[in-house]
């Protein structure tokens, strides 16, 4: 499977990490950050996709589930934990 990097972002404090995300579920998610201001971060993400990302150190990555009756916050994870090495 590909991967893919989310253009660079920028927010001043120099604080990004680089993280990757793997959809393990048989069902298409989408992820999002939500929790710092004036910055904005969406994917969908296919069964299998993985993504790697830059993202400040205090985010939360939101993953929400799609389903018969649309998507449910499924999971929240600290991107601190999604760490990957350059």
């Amino acid at each position: 499977m590909a991967q893919l990097q989310a253009p660079e972002t920028a927010i001043g404090n120099g604080t990004d990490i680089l993280c990757c995300y793997v959809n393990i579920t048989s069902k298409i998610q989408i992820i999002r950050i939500c929790n710092i201001a004036n910055w904005y971060f969406e994917r969908v993400m296919f069964p299998g996709q993985r993504l790697l990302f830059k993202a400040p150190e205090q985010s939360l990555l939101e993953v929400h589930t799609g389903g018969t009756a649309g998507a449910i916050l499924s999971d929240t994870i600290p991107c601190d934990r999604l760490i990957c090495d350059e």
